[in-house]
């Protein structure tokens, strides 16, 4: 039986030391703030619930198989909910579209909204997203990933040319959608691993494939519940949870890590560190010196991700034909990208931003019938106080966040969602708040981004250079996102593997403690 500490109770934590408690370990987490849940937050205020990091569930057979690798069936601890309608598009031009949840009605719906054929294209692109799907789900999404998995893809020139790793998912779009709009639905999930269309990879058409394929999900309550299900299972576990404890070093001897040591100088010994931290964080303040210094210049080598801006929106009465998901698409994608990666100019926030809408039709987030708890996200620069080179933006200047809060629900009211006058609460997160909550380097939500060809090679692996130091979450392989946090948690479980005399599922009593 390993020791083994998980820094941070983020989902990937949580879900890590789930897994290794399962495997036989003995498993504590420290968190340095006062909940766990890390992005995956929630806020109270005056009877309305918000979800504060994700808000959408996909490929929920992933957590399903992490529950029942853990103990009782996630059907026993939570109910999902698919969504009829996976998102309301509204475009520039005035055109709605009601995705579905089901793919098979997927075609129907774009030909009635967009023009008949559209559908047929956005078909042949999914089935070019599919053999892509089939081709890297297996050797890169649920393994460790290096250098030799690139010289393994190219064994066979036909799948090199079916993931076209040159071509960018902008560019792989434009050779299969004739609509403008269409083009612009697909840019998007670049935006789901906080990256730009125009440099992030063909690869990437695995996002929305997936999603229609495995649906869109909900947890009624709010998706926050995951990460409360989560640690009632480390408690079956015997898994002791540390809130209010900051890990201030990866202690490192003889080139191994050898533990942890806490703000204010207590020590953690352990066989095994796994670092549920963001990435350049770890390699920049937790491993000061030689240790990190690998993950630092290969950190050097990447694009930090997009940040977000984001609205707790109470409102006294919902619109009724509100659907759950809502994106108002800006009328200059392009420019809105160039403002937030800082090119053609310094990084800056997007004058007329795409904005993204949760509003769930659930009265347990309410304090009444008819009420409504929305989350409203625009695409942001990362914090940066300095405003140097990093290609940042101070969210700390004064008047900046209530104004551009204010700028948000105007671009709404002029692209037909108008709900100022039912505003009863507002609060801003901002990217510098983000930063302070979860620790994560200029609140970018994940860590690094996909641009460029090369650019899901250089994510900080879940092996790090240091011998007995593990990564899990979205600022590590393979990447952000619940699906993807989770798996995550599977490759560096794996990577441990189980404790000697076999499985072990509880029954030893936990400890739950604050500091």
């Amino acid at each position: 039986m390993s020791r083994v500490v998980v820094v941070g109770a983020g989902v990937g934590g949580l879900a890590a030391a789930a897994r290794l408690a399962a495997l036989g370990h003995r498993v504590s987490v420290l968190e340095q703030a006062e909940a766990v849940g890390g992005k995956l937050g929630t806020e109270r205020h005056e009877g309305f619930v918000f979800d504060t990091g994700p808000s959408l569930l996909t490929m929920p057979h992933v957590l399903e198989e992490l529950f029942a690798a853990t103990g009782a069936p996630l059907a026993d601890v939570l109910a999902l909910e698919r969504l009829e309608v996976a998102c309301r598009y509204r475009f520039p031009d005035g055109t709605v579209l009601d995705l579905p949840g089901d793919p098979q009605l997927v075609p129907a719906a774009l030909d009635a909204a967009l023009g008949q054929g559209r559908g047929a294209q956005w078909s042949a692109l999914s089935r070019r997203a599919s053999a892509i799907w089939d081709l890297t789900h297996g050797p890169f999404l649920e393994s460790p990933v290096g250098p030799r998995d690139l010289v393994r893809l190219a064994r066979d020139p036909r799948d090199v040319a079916t993931v076209a790793p040159w071509r960018t998912l902008r560019g792989l779009g434009a050779a299969y959608l004739s609509d403008p709009r269409l083009r612009l639905l697909l840019d998007r999930y670049a935006t789901y691993t906080g990256s730009d269309p125009r440099r992030a990879p063909a690869a990437l058409l695995t996002v929305p494939w997936a999603e229609q394929a495995f649906g869109s999900w909900y947890v009624p309550g709010r998706l926050g519940r995951i990460a409360t299900a989560l640690t009632d299972r480390l408690d079956e576990l015997g898994v002791e949870v540390r809130t209010g404890a900051r890990v201030e070093e990866v202690l490192v001897e003889g080139g191994r890590a050898t533990g942890v040591r806490l703000v204010g100088g207590e020590v953690v010994l352990a066989d095994v560190v796994v670092a549920n931290a963001d990435a350049t964080r770890l390699y920049a303040d937790l491993l000061p010196g030689r240790a990190g210094r690998p993950g630092r210049r290969r950190l050097a080598r990447t694009t930090p991700s997009l940040a977000g801006f984001a609205l707790l929106l109470g409102l006294d009465e919902a619109p009724p034909d509100q659907p759950h998901h809502e994106v108002l698409f800006a009328e200059d994608y392009d420019a809105e990208f160039d403002a937030v990666f800082g090119r053609r100019g310094p990084a800056r926030p997007a004058e007329r931003p795409t904005v993204y809408v949760s509003a769930p039709q659930d009265p347990a987030v309410v304090p009444h019938p008819g009420a409504g708890a929305w989350f409203v996200l625009v695409n942001a620069p990362r914090h940066d106080p300095s405003s140097g080179p990093s290609g940042g933006v101070d969210w700390d200047a004064p008047g900046l966040a209530t104004a551009y809060a204010d700028r948000v629900l105007e671009l709404m009211a002029e692209r037909g969602l108008e709900v100022r006058d039912r505003v009863v609460h507002r609060t801003v997160l901002t990217p510098a708040d983000l930063e302070r909550r979860t620790l994560t380097a200029g609140g970018s939500i994940y860590g690094t981004s996909s641009n460029g060809p090369r650019a899901a090679f250089l994510r900080p692996a879940n092996r790090s250079p240091v011998p007995g130091l593990l990564l899990v979450g979205g600022s590590s392989h393979p990447g952000g996102g619940l699906p993807l946090v989770l798996l995550s948690a599977r490759i560096v479980a794996g990577l441990v593997g189980p404790a000697e005399g076999g499985l072990s599922r509880g029954g030893r009593g936990a400890r739950r403690r604050r500091g």
